[in-house]
């Protein structure tokens, strides 16, 4: 499994909505789950950023399905990034010539 971090601002439409976020943010980790994801961290944040979401996903595909059903609501914008642990960087550092 792979680890994602997901930062996600609100739309015009996701702030208009806003006091509906938690029980969104509650159906999309259901939906995640539904999936074989598992959301590890789910957090609302101030800043840039009104959400990041921390997430074990099995590989791209699964995590861009995911990515564009949540996007599909029109609610958030979000960037997700592959997040890598120490070891997985210090593998791949191995790997340098």
């Amino acid at each position: 499994m792979a680890l994602y971090v997901t930062l996600f601002q609100f739309t015009d439409q996701g702030m208009r909505n806003v006091k509906e976020s938690p029980k969104r943010l509650e159906a999309n980790i259901k939906a995640a789950t539904s999936m074989g994801i598992k959301i590890l961290g789910a957090y609302y944040t101030m800043g840039a950023y009104d959400v990041v979401t921390i997430a074990e996903i099995e590989d791209e595909q699964l995590a861009t399905a995911f990515g564009l059903a949540s996007l599909a609501q029109g609610n958030v914008r979000a960037t997700t990034m592959r997040a890598l642990t120490p070891a997985e960087f210090a593998e791949i550092v191995q790997k340098m010539p």
